[in-house]
């Protein structure tokens, strides 16, 4: 994987081992020379992630809609800041940039972010790997809900695969690099397990 997308919350949250967390991943991006494309803030996990990559040289990309283009918001130190007109703009663009996707700690917007990656792989528009990074149980609640669903029978067990989850950076990185894209069959939406 030469670039990924991270969507991360825009506020640090309370416990210190979610900024631990960014500057670790920022870390990883930058010894394997990964280009990081990310929401272009400069505040929260968003403004420590990409921080971390920048002091050590590497690339950091951002994506930021014209309405979130205030001073105390993007971040002046990325030097390729893609400004576009909406939210749904700004994910377009990231996914035509990227190889794959990882989720860390956020809000709703990271959540939005998150699904629809899966969505994109579970509709077969496209085949790259999703990661979240689980640190300290932050999405147990979401993965406890992804299992309801496929217990209830809203999501395919094969779509629930879709989903590459790890607690730990390397972990994380080494599953999406062995990552390996469900085949369709020739009926429309049906995956082959």
């Amino acid at each position: 994987m030469k670039r990924i997308v991270v969507f991360c919350g825009s506020s640090l949250g309370f416990n210190p081992v979610y900024k631990q967390a960014a500057i670790e991943l920022g870390n990883a991006f930058v010894e394997k020379e990964i280009g990081l494309v990310y929401g272009g803030g400069k505040i929260g996990m968003m403004g420590v992630l990409a921080d971390s990559i920048l002091a050590k040289n590497g690339e950091v990309i951002g994506v930021i809609p014209k309405l979130l283009e205030k001073e105390e918001v993007v971040h002046s130190g990325v030097e390729e800041m893609i400004v576009c007109k909406t939210m749904s703009e700004r994910k377009v663009i990231m996914s035509k940039l990227v190889d794959g996707y990882i989720t860390l700690p956020g809000g709703f917007g990271t959540l939005d972010e998150l699904f629809e990656a899966l969505t994109l792989n579970q509709l077969h528009i496209e085949q790259k790997p999703v990661g979240l990074l689980n640190i300290n149980g932050f999405f147990d609640a979401i993965l406890v809900q992804i299992d309801k669903m496929v217990e209830e029978g809203y999501v395919k067990p094969a779509n629930k695969k879709l989903l590459i989850v790890a607690n730990t950076v390397d972990d994380l990185l080494e599953k999406m690099n062995n990552y390996k894209a469900p085949e369709i069959s020739h009926v429309i939406h049906k995956v082959v397990s």
